[in-house]
């Protein structure tokens, strides 16, 4: 497969083998390779049961890999890092997500680009926005600077 770029998020509430919240996103961004932009650290409050703050960033690596061997790599990463499988939405060392692929849309059992929930997301939009304001949704063809528009609109209004 030829390179290709993939946006993701990452967020961590819990401390882990690399210090607090903010340490972990960025050990897990080492780990993962092919950075090729990254966004600040933004502290946000949990969605769900959690009651810790998230730090949450996004980043644009490049790399050969297909979708879903890029997910079991991620999903390996988060292992290493101290991530255990728990309540939905709960505190976690580290969560790393893929969010948009250069290649559009993809779908397998067990990944769906873009991220389903990502244009409902602030803490993976305001992220993303800083690296890649103009990527564009395949699915709604709005950019990330658009959809953060919609998204500060729908929490005013």
């Amino acid at each position: 497969m030829p390179v290709t770029s993939y946006a993701l998020a990452l967020g961590s509430n819990r401390r882990g083998l690399h210090g607090g919240p903010a340490q972990s996103v960025r050990a897990a961004l080492a780990a993962i390779g092919g950075v090729v932009a990254v966004s600040a650290v933004i502290e946000t409050v949990p969605v769900g049961p959690s009651q810790r703050r998230f730090a949450n960033m996004a980043a644009i690596v490049e790399t050969n890999e297909a979708p879903d061997a890029l997910l079991a790599r991620l999903k390996a990463i988060e292992r290493g890092l101290g991530r255990r499988r728990g309540q939905r939405w709960g505190a976690r060392v580290i969560d790393i997500d893929i969010i948009l692929w250069s290649g559009g849309a993809w779908a397998s059992p067990d990944l769906t680009i873009p991220h389903p929930a990502f244009r409902l997301r602030g803490f993976v939009l305001r992220p993303l926005a800083q690296i890649a304001p103009r990527w564009r949704d395949p699915v709604s063809g709005r950019t990330i600077r658009q959809l953060v528009a919609i998204d500060r609109a729908a929490r005013t209004a």
